[in-house]
């Protein structure tokens, strides 16, 4: 049963202080028995500034200073990023690294939404991710990706009990009530653990951005295979420790039949299959 650390911050434009801020809460994180530790949807640098001069691959400088820290802690990070993708936008990108794996998850469904159109910088993924550590299969899944129920039911056919959801989540009416209710939905129909990290609320310290960019409501949860939530934070910078395993998710599937009594194909595009 890994210790699972939700690291909920603010990133803000400079990648090299962003990255300074993993390692400190890699550091602390570790010191407080987490396995793996999870930072937000846009950890590299935040959502409002131009992305493109900022994107570098998997095995860049960003990347390969991540990997160096958890390699150093004993490990595994999921964090945020840009990689480039070829056609001068980017791709939101989940670094996971560490504990013997360095992968990254293409984020599939796109924010184009709420007066944000991310597919005009960003490039969608198709391939989902699973990946196992500390004897646990995780999935990971990126912020808009949780209003659809079909890639997590497809993470969990794929083996998963545990899935990590950073997130950038946009503010306005009724956000944070959507939050928490597709965290808990999407926790009930996969019968999955779902631990979601966002990005801290900036007005929580005072910080100004970007008003139509999403640059997070804070709000970082777990829920369980029967939708209930067992931890979550306020708005402000904090992270959370989670003990979750495998035996929950297995009994939650037993018990609502989340996956044996499934009869509709999912139609999610792409390949499954585990990597790392």
């Amino acid at each position: 049963m890994p210790r699972i650390a939700l690291c909920q911050l603010n990133s803000g434009d400079d990648a090299e202080a962003n990255l300074d801020s993993v390692r400190t809460e890699v550091t602390r994180a570790a010191a407080r028995g987490a396995r793996v530790v999870v930072f937000p949807e846009a950890t590299m640098v935040r959502f409002g500034r131009p992305l493109a001069p900022i994107a570098e691959p998997l095995d860049g400088p960003w990347a390969t200073a991540v990997a160096e820290t958890a390699r150093e802690h004993d490990v595994l990070v999921v964090a945020g990023m840009f990689t480039p993708s070829g056609d001068g936008r980017v791709r939101n990108t989940l670094l996971v690294t560490g504990l013997g794996k360095h992968l990254g998850y293409d984020k599939i469904h796109l924010y184009d939404a709420f007066g944000f159109a991310e597919s005009e910088t960003v490039a969608a993924g198709s391939h989902l991710v699973t990946f196992e550590a500390e004897g646990t299969v995780f999935g990971v899944a990126t912020c808009y990706d949780l209003r659809f129920p079909e890639l997590f039911r497809c993470l969990a056919d794929d083996g998963a009990d545990v899935l990590l959801v950073p997130a950038s989540w946009g503010a306005g009416e009724g956000k944070r009530e959507q939050w928490e209710l597709l965290v808990r939905a999407r926790a009930l129909d996969s019968g999955c653990w779902v631990l979601a990290c966002d990005q801290a609320d900036p007005a929580a310290t005072g910080l100004e951005v970007n008003p139509k960019s999403p640059t997070g409501i804070g709000h970082s949860m777990v829920a369980d295979g029967f939708g209930r939530v067992t931890a979550a934070l306020g708005p402000a910078p904090e992270t959370l420790l989670a003990d979750v395993g495998a035996a929950e998710a297995i009994h939650a599937r037993g018990v609502t039949g989340a996956l044996a009594n499934q009869r509709l194909s999912s139609g999610l595009v792409g390949p499954g299959g585990r990597l790392g």
